[in-house]
């Protein structure tokens, strides 16, 4: 594996998979997901990703404004969340890529092109 880990934030699927309110304000939602992930490029996810980390969210739907911010790129995907998550992956085959989500389908059609993935809690639950 090459270069600096790709971490790949599955946005919709992490937002949704806390009953916390998110169905009323998606936007604001994933930009609170969004900022939690800001400290991720220099801390890593411990102990399974050491930094340093580039960390990618995707989002897709009424989250598409949220704006990138220092130390996370936002991908607006085009069609499907999923379809973008899979472009990432297969962007770079030599370097370590992990998605985080809890969709089955999307786990699958990544774990073919030799991602790693993780369930939301994963990263939510640090």
């Amino acid at each position: 594996m090459n270069g600096t880990p790709l971490l790949i934030v599955d946005a919709a699927n992490v937002v949704g998979s806390r009953p916390d309110g998110w169905w009323r304000d998606r936007v604001g939602a994933t930009t609170r997901l969004r900022d939690s992930l800001t400290g991720l490029p220099d801390s890593g996810v411990p102990p399974e990703l050491p930094p340093p980390v580039e960390v990618v969210l995707v989002v897709e739907g009424a989250a598409r404004g949220v704006p990138a911010v220092s130390g996370v790129r936002v991908v607006v995907a085009q069609q499907s969340g999923d379809d973008a998550v899979v472009d990432l992956v297969a962007a770079d085959p030599q370097r370590r890529r992990v998605v985080v989500t809890a969709d089955r389908e999307l786990r699958e059609r990544v774990l073919r092109r030799g991602a790693e993935v993780h369930g939301p809690r994963w990263l939510t639950g640090r």
